[in-house]
């Protein structure tokens, strides 16, 4: 059975090696192109890929961020709220799972671990930071970068519910992010790609000379990379 899986997924890789443009594309044509794949049965995610002009040594020039995409990304996140008590209540009909102060760090500290998202307001990280050695390891622990540690937090909590985008560079330069479902229409696929570009576009250090982005990729989880026809800051078009 494995052996006819095997076989099945590379009949369709071929597949898609041959419908795979070799020039970039303007993005409408590209999210055309990547809904031609043969893909799996699921609604794939849908990701993008920015390879930037920057020193991923330089902790100056690292980004880490989240931003609201205006589609939406087709999924939800469990999140939790450290706040006080009397912003609890906001804070759940927001969609947090669990909202509250050293009750939630007690339910933390006895294992209770089922969320994807930490939200502090600022007078709360005194708190928190009980719990930075059982966060910090799976990346939980909320921070001012992500808009996770805000004074904000119902906000924030709405936001994240909804699947607010989190995105941070890796060393080679790379930032990578969800732009939704294969199933969205293909204006709100663009619509997602070209707010997520421009934003990373605005966050240029002032000492980068030349073109910032490289070079973007979008692809499904499952099929291959449709590379996006764009000009950035200071460069031609690539």
């Amino acid at each position: 059975m494995a052996k006819v899986k095997v076989l099945a997924n590379s009949k369709r890789m071929r597949a898609n090696v041959e419908l795979a443009p070799k020039d970039p594309l303007a993005a409408p044509e590209a999210v055309a192109a990547l809904k031609k794949f043969k893909g799996p049965k699921f609604d794939q995610t849908v990701n993008v890929a920015i390879h930037l002009n920057m020193d991923s040594s330089n902790t100056e020039q690292g980004l880490r961020g989240s931003v609201s995409l205006p589609n939406g990304i087709g999924v939800t996140k469990r999140v939790i709220a450290f706040c006080r008590e009397d912003l609890a209540g906001d804070a759940l009909k927001a969609g947090a799972v669990k909202a509250g102060a050293e009750s939630l760090v007690d339910e933390i500290e006895k294992g209770w671990m089922d969320f994807d998202v930490a939200i502090a307001a600022p007078d709360m990280m005194r708190v928190v930071s009980k719990l930075g050695k059982v966060l910090g390891p799976k990346g939980l622990m909320p921070s001012p970068k992500t808009g996770q540690v805000t004074p904000k937090v119902v906000e924030a909590v709405r936001e994240f519910s909804a699947g607010k985008v989190e995105y941070r560079n890796d060393k080679g330069g790379n930032v990578h992010a969800v732009l939704g479902k294969l199933s969205f229409a293909d204006a709100a696929l663009v619509t997602n790609l070209e707010h997520f570009i421009a934003h990373i576009e605005r966050l240029r250090p002032p000492t980068t000379k030349g073109a910032f982005i490289r070079k973007v990729v979008i692809s499904g989880a499952m099929t291959p990379g449709v590379q996006i026809k764009y000009v950035s800051q200071g460069a031609e078009a690539h």
